[in-house]
């Protein structure tokens, strides 16, 4: 496991377009996911120990972020035919299990991780209601373990700003996590 940070936001950069299939079976874009007043796009996966330790807390804080008019998309780029917990049917397993309140959509050929320019997972973009980069940090100070209940929720925290003046923190932490799995050229 190859462990690997974000690099800084790059703010105003324009949000990506992609249609991807989601857990449901339904084609996804863009346009699809994006909320009055933001999107987060969250490229995670399955089997990755950084994912794993907020999962609880992400799913919480996304539902949450809906009250504030911030959408959330998950996308998971990895190769799934070398790391087969990472397929769409453990993603479905996942979705569901998580009882996710947002699409994950499978990127199986990858390009839309390599456009959006994604390393890792957890990697957050976070969006204006504009669809202009705001955010790319982490989602808290935990790593591999969960963090303790009274962390500062720093993903939470800028979406929240994001929805309420349309602008990102100036500060911000880089995401750490596990590479994402590229498949052999």
């Amino acid at each position: 496991m190859v462990s690997l940070e974000t690099p800084v936001c790059d703010f105003g950069m324009p949000a990506i377009e992609f249609s991807l299939r989601g857990v449901d079976s339904k084609i996804w874009t863009l346009n699809d996911c994006h909320g009055k007043n933001g999107l987060l796009v969250m490229f995670i996966c399955n089997h990755c120990p950084y994912v794993k330790a907020i999962m609880d807390r992400l799913v919480i804080d996304t539902k949450e972020l809906r009250r504030f008019g911030i959408n959330t998309v998950a996308i998971m780029s990895n190769d799934s035919k070398e790391y087969p917990q990472d397929s769409f049917k453990q993603m479905q397993a996942i979705a569901r299990h998580q009882q996710f309140s947002f699409p994950y959509l499978f990127d199986e050929t990858q390009q839309v991780a390599q456009n959006f320019g994604a390393i890792c997972t957890p990697d957050f973009f976070g969006y204006n209601k504009n669809l202009e980069l705001q955010y790319r940090g982490r989602f808290d100070e935990s790593k591999k373990l969960a963090a303790a209940s009274d962390v500062r929720r720093d993903l939470f925290e800028a979406m929240k700003l994001v929805a309420e003046t349309g602008r990102g923190p100036e500060q911000q932490i880089p995401s750490m996590g596990c590479s994402i799995k590229w498949r052999a050229a």
